[in-house]
């Protein structure tokens, strides 16, 4: 057992120390993934029971001032890695069909590696979406997806930072970013109160273009399936598989949010309608109904077999 535990852990220091990018050696949180994972696994703990357990007999924290700042800061932030990104490699110096990775010291190179870096960093920065809603005690959006998206993301990250910071896969960061910056102004001007709220007809539409961002993003990683090009097969299944996940997962939250409550809207308009109708037939039958004061008594009799019948007239529908 002792030999396993020995073999597994040479293979791992040799994974971290000879196969990984030494550019990124000695920066922070780059030598090893487990203080990420640590980290990761600690913030699904915090948001889902520590958390709400500390707030369970607090009054929730006033924050718009604080989510004001924070939400212009992630706009101005995420467009900087979105600049960083278009201007070191999307922006028309690399190829959308096979982009290895430039691992030499070339001054456009590491500043992609840069760019790489910030954005694995904005993944832990972006825990804070989730803190605010314990803050706030608003349990009810911590929600699977939630928790799932922003624990698995930095993790995830470590590894393209490590190994591939830059070429095919940081296609995902590049989109990621563009989404970001219009996810966080929708955030700050909801923020701003129910003035502004109330012209901020387009938040489904988000959800929509995340899930967009994550079919371009499968497209553009299983092309390389299917033509040759030198980056590494295992993170186009990794940033691939990743994408499939979170579409899917985003894909059941727009179900469950909007087609829904889409439903349920329509639902209640129908039921709405046919209490009118039924209230309206209702009214019909009374009306048809007719009453001897609303008739008036012909000036003869019937014989028929012998009886006498007196006849009426309806008198609703002429002038009196």
């Amino acid at each position: 057992m002792a030999q396993f535990v020995m073999t597994v852990y040479d293979e791992y220091r040799s994974l971290i120390d000879n196969n990984s990018d030494p550019r990124v050696k000695n920066w922070f949180m780059m030598s090893s993934p487990f203080p990420t994972l640590f980290i990761c696994l600690f913030y699904a703990y915090f948001v889902k029971v520590l958390g709400p357990k500390l707030m369970e007999n607090r009054k929730p924290f006033d924050l718009k001032k604080i989510l004001l700042f924070y939400n212009f800061f992630q706009v101005v932030f995420s467009s900087w890695l979105f600049y960083e990104s278009w201007v070191s490699g999307w922006g028309g110096r690399y190829s959308f069909r096979c982009q290895p990775v430039d691992y030499s010291n070339n001054p456009i190179a590491l500043r992609m590696v840069r760019g790489c870096w910030w954005y694995y960093f904005s993944k832990f920065i972006e825990f804070l979406d989730t803190i605010f809603f314990v803050m706030r005690k608003k349990n009810n959006q911590i929600t699977t997806l939630h928790v799932i998206h922003h624990g698995c993301m930095p993790i995830s990250v470590w590894f393209g930072v490590k190994f591939s910071p830059g070429g095919h896969s940081s296609f995902f960061g590049f989109l990621n970013t563009f989404v970001h910056i219009w996810m966080y102004s929708y955030y700050f001007l909801s923020a701003l109160g129910p003035k502004v709220q109330r012209f901020l007809w387009w938040k489904k539409y988000l959800t929509t273009l995340q899930m967009v961002q994550f079919i371009l993003v499968i497209l553009h990683a299983f092309q390389l399936l299917f033509i040759e090009c030198d980056y590494p097969k295992i993170f186009v299944w990794w940033i691939g598989m990743h994408a499939i996940m979170f579409y899917f997962l985003f894909r059941n939250f727009y179900n469950q949010t909007y087609e829904k409550k889409k439903s349920s809207t329509m639902a209640l308009k129908k039921e709405i309608r046919e209490s009118e109708k039924e209230k309206k037939n209702q009214n019909s039958s009374v009306n048809e109904t007719i009453y001897a004061n609303e008739c008036k008594m012909a000036t003869g009799y019937i014989s028929d077999n012998g009886l006498r019948n007196r006849v009426f007239i309806d008198n609703r529908g002429f002038q009196k």
